[in-house]
């Protein structure tokens, strides 16, 4: 029965001999139900054979159950069920919790660096490990994002941070723990991504070098004084390292990053199986790669007398390039690397900055951005137009076009 359901209508309705509905004729959904037993309920109806019952009428008036209503009707058109919508939500994990459990277990799995970038999380976002999930807003990250600057962090590394945990939450999202990422509408701080890129001058390349050369001759005295003491005493001798191409890894890792391009962690993970002598290339698995994408890296002279000499000394044919003194996968080289760096007297540059000088030098070669982007296995071409600065003179032909038309 439709009615208009006023206030005085719902008081003089007489008690029925059986269930009626009287529907509102103001809001089609909005229904008043009466029962023999005298009680008198609302109801929106949001669908056929479907609804939500919105309390009896001796607590909830028309003006309360009408508003209810309206959102019901509204959640429905916009596709939220408003049965789902109004069941006991499982109570939202902190977001300590949430790292070290969910998160956490698929970071292990689909992360090569999660302990670093788990660490990072727990650590720049300390004071928001206690708040739920749904707890953290936009606004607190903002107001973080102020201290962080007032600490003196600079805009790159904060815009990093946010950017991991925008992450995290878009996974919650996804398993549906949140219906929405509350950090969503967080934009980073425009910095200059065409910063000046770190490589080696022609001085400070060959002082590498030399250092390098050094520190093998220093090697093979300290070998050969070895040596000699223990032929005075008739013990067993060490293997002579001057009959070897190397001393140690050291060297050849730093000349295949410099004429390669290849990460550390790329030459860490690198096998015998990924390097082809005959074809001169070096191919790097898209399991270690940074952007997963297998890519295949030409070796010019330098790097294949390198590699060949390494395999010759070290007779592998399978298995890691590149292992510790255990026969396992290096995890750093960092006191011999610094050391190099200190007798080379050669400040502000990392392992990373050797990527760097092998671009930076193909593009003051000549070599075409998109070549390059190519060899460095860089997934966005944005990420290789750091170089495009070292070749001015292609701007300057550019602009040369001007002048045939002036003539």
């Amino acid at each position: 029965m439709r009615v208009s359901l006023t206030r005085d209508f719902v008081k003089k309705i007489p008690i029925p001999k059986r269930p009626i509905d009287y529907r509102d004729t103001r809001l089609k959904g909005l229904i008043l139900r009466a029962m023999p037993s005298g009680v008198k309920s609302w109801y929106c109806e949001y669908a056929r054979a479907k609804r939500v019952w919105l309390g009896r009428v001796d607590a909830v008036g028309y003006s309360e159950a009408f508003e209810a209503a309206q959102t019901i009707l509204s959640e429905s058109y916009r596709g939220i069920d408003p049965i789902e919508a109004r069941k006991p939500k499982a109570e939202l994990p902190k977001l300590i919790d949430f790292l070290d459990g969910d998160y956490g277990g698929w970071a292990r799995a689909n992360q090569r660096a999660h302990e670093k970038n788990l660490a990072r999380l727990k650590t720049a976002f300390k004071s928001l490990l206690q708040k739920k999930l749904d707890g953290i807003s936009g606004l607190d990250i903002e107001r973080w994002r102020a201290k962080q600057v007032e600490r003196g962090l600079s805009h790159e590394t904060i815009n990093r941070d946010i950017s991991s945990l925008k992450a995290c939450f878009n996974r919650a999202v996804d398993w549906e723990i949140l219906q929405r990422n509350p950090l969503a509408k967080v934009k980073k701080v425009r910095t200059d991504d065409r910063v000046k890129v770190r490589f080696l001058s022609k001085d400070e390349e060959l002082r590498l070098r030399n250092a390098l050369d050094d520190r093998e001759e220093r090697r093979c005295r300290e070998r050969d004084s070895a040596n000699a003491w223990r032929a005075a005493r008739e013990y067993e001798l060490l293997s002579d390292l001057r009959d070897q191409h190397f001393t140690d890894h050291l060297k050849p890792l730093v000349m295949l990053s410099i004429n390669t391009g290849a990460r550390r962690g790329e030459l860490f993970d690198l096998t015998w199986e990924n390097v082809d002598l005959k074809r001169r290339t070096l191919t790097v698995s898209g399991v270690s790669a940074k952007s997963k994408r297998t890519r295949h890296i030409a070796l010019n002279r330098e790097a294949m007398s390198v590699i060949t000499g390494w395999q010759e000394q070290t007779e592998g044919t399978e298995g890691l390039v590149f292992v510790n003194g255990e026969g396992q996968r290096f995890g750093w080289i960092k006191t011999s690397w610094s050391k190099l760096l200190k007798d080379a007297e050669i400040e502000n540059f990392r392992w990373h900055d050797m990527r760097h000088h092998f671009a930076s030098h193909l593009v003051m070669g000549g070599v075409d951005l998109n070549t390059v982007r190519e060899l460095l296995g860089h997934s966005d071409y944005a990420m290789t137009l750091r170089y495009a600065h070292l070749a001015p003179e292609h701007k300057l032909k550019a602009v040369e076009v001007l002048d045939r038309r002036a003539v």
